[in-house]
């Protein structure tokens, strides 16, 4: 690689939106310190044991000593602060380490929590063994350990104070530029060292983006402007296994949704498959990992919890389908075997424990197992026979049985595309009225519809819909299509909400489903239609969680790896088609 990579790789964005990270660590550089919390100053925000602000980075004015006017400056490698009187500059030298240099501009190193008490709060103190200066968080369980590399500590306070206390330590120029190194670590490790420049720790942060980039995304052009950004989000948002964190994990984000969701992680292994075939499989298995007795996939995982009080739809089926298709390293009979079996016990989890006795249905238990949380389909009841549930379960029901016959199991594949048959039968008997799909209430047997998206996302069956239902569904979608893409309830409902989460505002991996079912049913004009407005929303408004869906405006985490995953995949297929 050579030193001089420019581009549009290298543009700056803005860390308000996206944090500024690195590949492989558990920390950020932001002034996110909570869920919709904006601080004044830049802070290392630690996702060990949750979020948590641990240590402001405050540039000051040497004249005065107070908070200096700067503007904040990142490009992927390098995050700087930039004032009339000098600047400071971040940098990445390893996923638990960052060196920061500074001229012009003391920077002041302090604990973001102001109170320290036997089970929470920072710590802080000189470390006479290593020569550097250590604040011990409660809340991480981790050290941050300060040492400097050139300049001079002018000021120190709070050091082993308890209690209420401001804690921490300036460092400003002596003879050229102050320079320090901040590492995350456990209890110990020996003095920092390094010969690498600052200077070569840039570069080489650069370059490592810059090959991530090449990666996964080799199609990129002019026509598709956000790819180097949607992947600078996938690559700054991964962690490297901690925890129970047992592979590299693309995080939803390294904002307050710091966390793998049983459905979310699967158009982040999509998007990766080409160029990252291991760490897409590894995103693929992850919640695989924590499956339960039942074969049911936890809710979500993060570093230090599991949760399994909700589950997530079963698209794993969908989702295996394209990304065995789409890996660079086609995957070998053990794999084969060992996904086999994970997603038998996934289905019979579905088969089992959420299909009520005497029927051939599965239910939800709350709009949170759907993944559509607060839906307008839920709103009558929440234990629910729902359409998309079935449709989800029929594609993983045909994914089982072609991996049977490929694996060698002809008895266990006809069973398995028996079940689909009978599945989707029972989905259009009981749930099909000849112009829409109803929802059915589990205790009470009412069935209701919506103006929910929700209702539509049967879609996802793709060539195995009858003609009939998947012209009629086109249709009802096409009326949730606004200017920048597929609004979650029509804006015409009573029941739309601006920012109502799953109540209007367009989401990535409902356009995603949707135009892969209607591009596989023929409907190739309105899947063309909702891609280029969902990249075009995107290449204006970013990569957040959701969207207005009648202004684009991003809403909530502004940071959101699926949402880049998804701009990824359907830019890339944009960009086959427009070559072919």
């Amino acid at each position: 690689m050579t030193a001089d990579r420019s581009g549009p790789a290298f543009s700056a964005f803005s860390v308000h939106d996206i944090p500024f990270s690195a590949h492989g660590s558990w920390f950020d550089i932001s002034p996110v310190v909570a869920e919709k919390t904006y601080a004044e100053d830049l802070h290392l925000v630690s996702h060990q044991n949750g979020m948590h602000a641990v240590l402001r980075l405050v540039p000051l004015d040497s004249a005065t000593g107070e908070r200096a006017g700067t503007r904040v400056e990142a490009r992927p490698g390098l995050l700087s602060w930039i004032g009339a009187a000098g600047r400071t500059d971040l940098a990445y030298e390893s996923p638990d380490t960052v060196r920061l240099r500074g001229a012009g501009l003391p920077l002041r190193v302090s604990a973001a929590a102001g109170t320290l008490t036997p089970f929470s709060g920072t710590y802080f103190f000189h470390d006479a063994a290593a020569g550097a200066y250590v604040f011990t968080s409660y809340e991480t369980g981790r050290r941050y350990r300060v040492t400097v590399l050139s300049g001079a500590v002018t000021d120190t306070s709070g050091s082993q104070a308890l209690g209420s206390a401001t804690r921490g330590l300036t460092v400003a120029a002596a003879d050229g530029p102050w320079e320090i190194a901040v590492e995350e670590l456990d209890t110990a490790r020996p003095p920092y060292t390094s010969t690498v420049t600052f200077d070569k720790i840039v570069e080489a942060a650069r370059n490592s983006f810059a090959d991530f980039v090449d990666t996964v995304a080799p199609w990129r052009s002019s026509a598709t402007p956000a790819a180097e950004l949607a992947a600078y989000v996938l690559w700054s948002a991964t962690v490297r296994p901690a925890g129970l964190v047992t592979r590299p994990a693309v995080l939803m984000s390294k904002h307050w949704m710091d966390k793998v969701w049983s459905w979310d992680h699967c158009f982040n292994a999509l998007a990766l498959a080409p160029g990252c075939p291991e760490l897409a499989w590894d995103q693929f298995h992850l919640p695989f990992d924590h499956q339960d007795e039942t074969g049911a996939l936890p809710d979500s995982v993060t570093h230090s919890e599991v949760l399994h009080n909700f589950v997530k739809p079963p698209i794993h089926g969908w989702t295996f389908g394209h990304l065995r298709r789409r890996l660079g390293t086609p995957p070998g009979q053990a794999e084969l075997a060992e996904t086999y079996d994970r997603l038998e016990r996934w289905t019979g989890f579905w088969l089992t424990a959420r299909r009520a006795p005497g029927t051939a249905l599965p239910h939800y238990q709350h709009g949170n197992d759907s993944g559509w949380d607060n839906a307008t389909t839920f709103d009558p009841e929440r234990v629910v026979v729902t359409a998309d549930l079935a449709a989800f379960l029929v594609l993983q029901l045909h994914q089982l049985a072609d991996l049977a016959a490929e694996l060698g199991w002809p008895e266990k594949s006809l069973r398995w595309t028996r079940t689909a048959a009978e599945t989707q039968a029972a989905m259009l008997d009981q749930l099909w009225t000849g112009d829409r799909f109803v929802t059915r209430g589990v205790d009470s047997g009412d069935t209701w519809d919506s103006s929910s998206l929700l209702d539509l996302m049967p879609i996802a069956l793709g060539e195995h819909l009858p003609d009939d239902v998947s012209d009629v569904l086109a249709g009802r979608i096409e009326a949730h299509l606004t200017s920048y893409g597929l609004a979650t309830e029509l804006p015409t409902s009573p029941h739309y909400l601006s920012d109502g989460y799953w109540r209007g505002p367009i989401w990535a991996p409902a356009t995603v489903l949707v135009e892969d079912g209607l591009r596989r049913a023929g409907h190739d004009r309105l899947a063309d239609e909702i891609s280029a407005r969902f990249r075009a929303l995107c290449e204006t408004h970013g990569f957040a969680e959701n969207f207005d869906a009648l202004t684009g405006t991003g809403l909530r985490d502004r940071a959101y790896t699926w949402t880049a995953a998804a701009y990824l995949l359907l830019a890339e297929a944009h960009a086959h088609r427009s070559s072919h």
